[in-house]
């Protein structure tokens, strides 16, 4: 059998089918590394995704656990008031020889000033532990009716309760914590505050003092120039000699008059305050002390467990948290991908 000849072949020809040949194995060898790293990839990207989860799936955890604690019940310490901004409410104590920062001293431009007529505001705040809530609150209106003064406001676990001077009015048998505020006198602040001490542990206690006697000083100058002013346009009324006279003599009076009671208004309310002092008292049941148990093995098994647990749990809320990330991620790489491939195939479809 006689083998056919083949046709002779130029050296373009030959040059053209050995490029066309090696650039088949480049592109070979090229898909093989690609896919390889394909794999790479993704095999990074898990140990990543089980990584992550495994850190941000506790702190998750806590973060819910930490939020889940803010329920307070009706006895929570959520229902107290803001003792500071109470403060600015509360009534003022006159206390010779002491200035606005509570200090023994007085400033250097008033030392020559009678301490007695000073007009100090103070207010107090105190935070004492108790065994029974609602039997320190009363001993507290007691202690406030002793000395001449009364219950501004009051609370008793979830709701507001009314307790009277005379302590009358009913209140409820069982609360965890409380509130109470009282108006007493100024001199009588420093003694009731440390009544406090027979009622329960006091915690924490603080007084406030501002002077207000420049302001009292004003006022005071002002409501007499008032008076004085409105004095003697009620004069000039009477020796008004026409009718637009008087009607002029009547607006001047109108507005005098209405400054005036202004003026009186808010002096007699910072008078009030120097007569009377602001005491806020917070009211927290004593906790129970606890008797350390020592932990033995099955303490232990069951921490551990419970630990696996929590983590597991972390690692299934990471994943949830990190999953939309992911898809996005993916269908990001898969337009990558494929605008990439679709570009090789125009430049080998070229090349040929």
């Amino acid at each position: 059998m006689t083998t056919p000849a083949l046709p002779s072949l130029s050296a373009e020809r030959v040059d053209a089918m050995e490029f066309a040949v090696l650039g088949r194995i480049a592109d070979e060898r090229h898909r093989v590394r690609r896919r390889r790293r394909n794999v790479w990839t993704g095999v990074g990207a898990a140990a990543a995704v089980v990584v992550v989860a495994a850190v941000v799936g506790p702190a998750l955890t806590s973060t819910q656990g930490a939020g889940g604690s803010t329920v307070i019940g009706a006895s929570g310490a959520e229902s107290a008031p803001d003792f500071a901004g109470q403060s600015d409410q509360g009534s003022v104590e006159a206390v010779p020889g002491q200035d606005a920062a509570g200090s023994s001293a007085l400033p250097e431009a008033s030392a020559s000033r009678d301490a007695a007529t000073r007009d100090i505001v103070a207010t107090g705040s105190s935070t004492v532990e108790v065994d029974d809530v609602p039997a320190a609150i009363d001993a507290v209106t007691s202690a406030a009716a002793a000395v001449g003064g009364y219950v501004e406001s009051s609370q008793l676990g979830g709701g507001m309760v009314g307790i009277p001077i005379d302590g009358s009015a009913a209140t409820p048998a069982t609360a965890s914590s409380g509130w109470i505020t009282v108006r007493v006198p100024a001199e009588s602040l420093t003694s009731v505050m440390d009544g406090l001490r027979d009622i329960g542990d006091v915690t924490a206690t603080s007084v406030n003092r501002s002077d207000v006697t420049e302001q009292t000083v004003d006022l005071r100058a002002r409501v007499a120039a008032g008076e004085a002013s409105v004095a003697r346009l009620t004069e000039l009324m009477g020796q008004a000699a026409s009718v637009a006279d008087l009607i002029t003599a009547e607006s001047a009076l109108a507005e005098r008059q209405a400054q005036l009671d202004s003026d009186r208004q808010v002096l007699q309310s910072i008078e009030s305050q120097v007569a009377l002092s602001s005491l806020s008292v917070q009211l927290t049941e004593r906790s129970a002390s606890v008797t350390a148990d020592p932990a033995g093995f099955g303490d232990g098994l069951g921490a551990g467990w419970n630990g696996l647990v929590a983590t597991l749990n972390g690692v299934v809320i990471g994943v949830g948290f990190l999953l939309p990330w992911i898809v996005v991620a993916g269908l990001a790489w898969a337009v990558v991908w494929g605008v990439r491939r679709a570009v090789r195939r125009r430049r080998a479809a070229r090349g040929r």
